[in-house]
């Protein structure tokens, strides 16, 4: 007995965890349990066998990260620290380098992903840009590594969005991954005289 103890620990915690309703029985038998204790035993038994707590979905994810609402000013300094703080925004517990807020829906914002590949930032050729002017904050990373010592300086804009999208399997639907940029009308206007030879 003592060698299967030694040699198959898990085998042997899964079989007792298998025979709970005799484990319980057992227990109560040798050792008096009052209703309370047993319904503790329960659930703590019944926490062990569960899967855990479910992840949110990338849907969700992209909503509370980036989607603000419109009671607090914008062009408030602080907006991106304290924004970013509030919003548990990081990559793996470090400051996130840059990162947009949009005083739009979602649903607005997913509309956007049905428009046509326009040319990211970066120059890659993947990105939707939104028709109408969305109002937001841009926040650039001036100081700290790791979350809670982030601080950030925060400007607002108000301009095209540039977003990529992409599929999410489990609701069959193009959401939202990440905000590009939001070009100023100034932006906006220099790219098409850029398109059209005017400026090198």
């Amino acid at each position: 007995m003592w060698t299967l103890i030694t040699l198959r620990p898990l085998t042997l915690l899964l079989l007792l965890l298998l025979l709970q309703p005799l484990q319980l029985k057992i227990l109560h038998k040798y050792v008096p349990l009052s209703a309370e204790e047993i319904e503790q035993f329960e659930d703590y038994l019944e926490e062990m066998r569960s899967t855990g707590p479910t992840l949110p979905t990338p849907k969700d994810v992209f909503k509370r990260r980036t989607i603000i609402d419109p009671e607090r000013p914008l062009t408030d300094s602080n907006y991106c620290t304290d924004e970013i703080k509030m919003k548990n925004v990081h990559n793996r517990f470090r400051c996130v380098k840059e990162h947009f807020f949009l005083q739009i829906s979602f649903e607005e914002l997913q509309d956007i992903c049905n428009n046509l590949f326009v040319s990211c930032k970066n120059g890659v050729k993947r990105c939707h840009r939104s028709r109408q002017s969305i109002k937001g904050v841009y926040c650039n990373l001036i100081e700290g590594v790791v979350m809670t010592d982030c601080v950030y300086e925060s400007s607002y804009r108000q301009g095209q969005v540039l977003m990529t999208c992409r599929w999410q399997n489990d609701i069959q639907e193009v959401i939202p991954a990440y905000i590009n940029d939001i070009m100023e009308m100034n932006d906006t206007i220099k790219e098409k005289h850029v398109l059209h030879g005017y400026f090198q």
